[in-house]
């Protein structure tokens, strides 16, 4: 049995392991210096930032998550072996039903990413030339069009 449930503290350090291998299986265009810059900011200041649900396999290993904020997907990572499988819709639906989240950010140079959250109605907004940190890492802005958005 598969379950979404809230994080815990307890699992910041396997999220964070988790969070570095979708990084480095998907986003090529990342430096080195950049993923390691990055890893204790997602460790100690990001995961406690959002409201954060972890999707567990039948074994209770974390496979994935998704962090939420102002009705803002921060965050949502897939393990690279799990990537494919479905994990990413659920916490995606979870996002958006349960938690309200109606946009969020993608780097423009993750595509599949884009792809992803566009094929799950999603639409671009706008773009920034640099991400959250002020790096040369475009983003793009999508939300939910009004009519995708959960009634109230």
């Amino acid at each position: 049995m598969t379950a979404i449930r809230p994080a815990l503290p307890a699992d910041y350090d396997r999220i964070t392991d988790l969070w570095e291998a979708s990084v480095r299986a998907t986003h090529d265009f990342l430096p080195e210096h950049a993923i390691q810059t990055l890893r204790p900011l997602i460790r100690e200041v990001y995961l406690a930032a959002v409201d954060l649900w972890v999707y567990c396999d039948a074994h209770g290993a974390i496979d994935g998550f998704v962090g939420v904020a102002d009705g803002r997907i921060e965050m949502l990572f897939i393990h690279p072996q799990r990537r494919g499988g479905g994990i990413g819709k659920h916490l995606l639906r979870h996002a958006i039903e349960t938690l309200g989240a109606t946009a969020l950010d993608v780097n423009e140079q993750n595509p599949q990413a884009a792809g992803f959250y566009q094929h799950l109605g999603f639409v671009v907004t706008g773009r920034s030339p640099l991400d959250g940190q002020g790096q040369p890492y475009p983003l793009l802005h999508m939300a939910l069009p009004d009519a995708a958005r959960p009634s109230s």
